[in-house]
């Protein structure tokens, strides 16, 4: 396999850190050539610093000798003071400045230099925080509107999940988690890992062994789509259950509807996403499932809740009739003088405007 390098850099957002003091730092979401997605943090002013180190290696490209010849982007030089209003204002440059970094000649996006300042590093995956501060407040740049600047979000409560099982994780980059854990999910891939934080530390964990703390009943998983969406198999894979389907390197398929845990249904089958995002499958015991799982214990309690409300409907409407107490007619109110003489015809009124020293004899 050859050297790595950066397929595609997404502009997130920033987050407003407080330990050791107030800054901010920009979350990228790197995408690499391997397929894999790699969530980092920078401050503008290291950014600045890489690219004025680009630009020195690149003297031609960078406009140096003819300004006619500049193909390296302009990004300008950070203020004296940064403050929240500048970072905001700042990220539609940010966003266009690497997406034109990651689409130039393949000798200065794909040089070293490029892919060691994107690489992850400690820090993203365990910032350094202090638990009496508190957290970091996050600004989202909406994905509809990534070069408008104004219509990014007010800070962000991250989504909190619980782990329902153990985990223990097998490479850097991913967080072990306990039963009962809670965490807050910072970026969702539609492989199936989610990028997580856990008091001072982050990583990638399985999302099927989380569940959101929101209630049993929330749904975040997008609207199938049944006009279907292309897709080739970039690796064979076996089916290993009933619901599952065969694939062969090379095999063009429709992908119907992308489920958040990394399982995607094709025309009714459902398969691994590992077969095109090679990624390796991570499950649960149906067993575990259930002793842990919150949202399956309310949903089998509703359920529970619900068939005894209907056996009490049942039971309601099988009682005899002639046990029913039947209902008692209302007796109306007797009228007054008044409103007899305001309803009654004309020649009544005339009647009694006669015999006044008679009074109207009223029954009930």
């Amino acid at each position: 396999m050859g050297d790595a390098f950066i397929r595609h850099i997404e502009l997130l957002g920033y987050e407003k850190r407080f330990f050791p003091s107030q800054h901010y730092v920009y979350m990228f979401l790197v995408k690499w050539n391997d397929l894999s997605e790699k969530l980092v943090y920078r401050r503008f002013t290291e950014i600045y610093e890489f690219h004025k180190a680009l630009k020195e290696m690149f003297p031609i490209e960078s406009g140096d000798i003819n300004m006619e010849k500049r193909i390296i982007p302009h990004l300008p030089a950070p203020k004296w003071f940064d403050g929240q209003r500048s970072t905001q204002n700042r990220q539609g440059t940010l966003a266009e400045y690497c997406y034109t970094l990651v689409n130039l000649p393949h000798k200065i996006s794909r040089c070293l230099h490029v892919v060691n300042f994107f690489k992850v590093r400690h820090d993203d995956m365990n910032p350094v925080t202090d638990s009496q501060i508190r957290k970091p407040e996050v600004f989202l740049l909406p994905k509809d509107a990534k070069k408008n600047s104004t219509d990014i979000t007010g800070p962000i409560v991250l989504q909190t999940y619980r782990a329902i099982a153990d985990y223990e994780k097998s490479s850097k980059t991913e967080m072990a988690l306990e039963a009962g854990d809670m965490v807050d999910v910072v970026e969702k891939s539609e492989n199936g890992w989610w990028f997580c934080q856990l008091k001072n530390k982050r990583g990638w964990v399985p999302a099927s062994y989380l569940e959101p703390m929101d209630g049993p009943d929330e749904s975040e998983e997008q609207e199938p789509n049944y006009a279907g969406e292309p897709y080739i198999v970039q690796k064979s894979y076996t089916a290993m259950e009933e619901d599952e389907l065969t694939l062969k390197e090379g095999d063009t398929i429709e992908v119907i509807h992308k489920l958040l845990d990394g399982w995607w249904v094709i025309r009714s089958t459902i398969r691994n996403v590992k077969s095109i995002h090679k990624q390796r499958r991570k499950q649960i015991s149906q067993e575990t499932y259930r002793r842990n799982s919150r949202k399956y214990i309310q949903s089998r309690r509703n359920m529970k809740e619900n068939f005894q409300n209907k056996a009490n409907v049942i039971m309601e409407k099988n009682e005899p009739e002639e046990n029913k107490p039947k209902a008692q007619p209302a007796v109306p109110p007797r009228p007054s003088k008044d409103l007899i003489l305001n309803r009654c015809t004309e020649s009544t009124r005339r009647k009694i405007s006669i015999d006044r020293h008679d009074e109207p004899k009223m029954t009930p």
